[in-house]
């Protein structure tokens, strides 16, 4: 089924990423999670390419079982990296006889030990030019992602901005956010994004913390700032593993009860390939509905709305 056509039922949307192991006991890790986390029939999940794109097949291999076995909606990512126009048609036209409906695109990352993104002669240089790809010639939805802290390589947030309605343009049916820890991130660009014009969902996409070694490395890769307190917090459990994973489930429910409240038309989990912290932060949400006690008048899900929104998860 369409992602684009799920988000337009009834209820927030609640999504799982996941990524292609590199060994046997990540691969049964990968399936071990799967199998806690369908008892909680998300919406969708979603499986990523490696650095170049150099988990491409073994990205289609497991969305293919995802659905097949799982039951699950899967959506693939894809990316420009590493493929001529020519290799991209072949992969599409592999994932559409496959019955797949939905594709995140994606410029994507150098490869393994390069700094910088160079095209690959016969491809294509942005991921704007990917989407008018599949939109032209393929029935997939397409995803894309969006930045709510400004992409690190834009030459501003208005820069950004233009990008990504660029995007949008072409012909992208939803946008999933990078990871942040600051909802007032988030509630600021959706009112920037929909006063320059884009009017496509944004789901916010949230990594529960379950390391502080493991989260500040991410952050520090996609630009997501941590909020002073959130870090102080953070390094006052030291060592304390398990200190550190209860104060981040406690923190990433608060952050998604926040942001389903104010209208936000799902989450999008990012999942490090392992279960616990999501199934608690998931369940929990369920069991209270933050979305069915809105404390705002205004849904941020509305193209419509041009505001941001209070913050208590900052």
């Amino acid at each position: 089924m369409r992602i684009d056509a799920i988000l337009s039922g009834e209820g927030p949307v609640f999504s799982f990423e996941f990524f292609p192991p590199k060994t046997p006991e990540g691969e049964r890790n990968l399936y071990a999670a799967l199998g806690e986390l369908q008892a909680l029939e998300p919406s969708f999940v979603s499986v990523t390419y490696g650095a170049g794109g150099s988990t491409r097949e073994k990205t289609i291999e497991i969305v293919k079982r995802i659905r097949d076995e799982y039951g699950l909606e899967a959506m693939a990512h894809f990316t420009c990296v590493g493929a001529t126009v020519e290799q991209l048609r072949a992969t599409l036209d592999e994932m559409r006889a496959a019955g797949i409906d939905n594709v995140l695109a994606l410029r994507g990352d150098p490869p393994a030990g390069e700094e910088e993104w160079i095209k690959t002669d016969g491809g294509l240089e942005f991921s704007r030019e990917l989407v008018q790809l599949i939109s032209e010639g393929y029935p997939f939805a397409i995803g894309a992602a969006c930045f709510p802290e400004t992409h690190i390589h834009a030459e501003s947030p208005e820069a950004d901005l233009e990008h990504l309605l660029a995007k949008v343009e072409a012909g992208v049916d939803f946008l999933i956010t990078q990871l942040f820890f600051d909802n007032a991130s988030y509630f600021d660009f959706v009112a920037r994004a929909r006063s320059a014009g884009v009017k496509v969902p944004i789901i916010p996409g949230i990594m529960p913390i379950t390391r502080v070694g493991q989260v500040e490395r991410m952050a520090q890769m996609c630009g997501a700032a941590i909020p002073a307190e959130l870090r102080r917090e953070l390094h006052a459990r030291g060592e304390d593993a398990e200190a550190v994973l209860d104060f981040g489930v406690a923190y990433a429910t608060l952050q998604c009860a926040e942001l389903l409240a104010a209208g936000a038309p799902g989450i999008h989990f990012y999942t490090l390939n392992r279960s616990p912290a999501t199934r608690a932060i998931l369940s929990a949400l369920k069991l209270v509905r933050p979305w069915e006690k809105a404390v705002y008048a205004g849904s941020i899900s509305s193209p419509s709305a041009t505001r941001g929104e209070p913050s208590a998860a900052s």
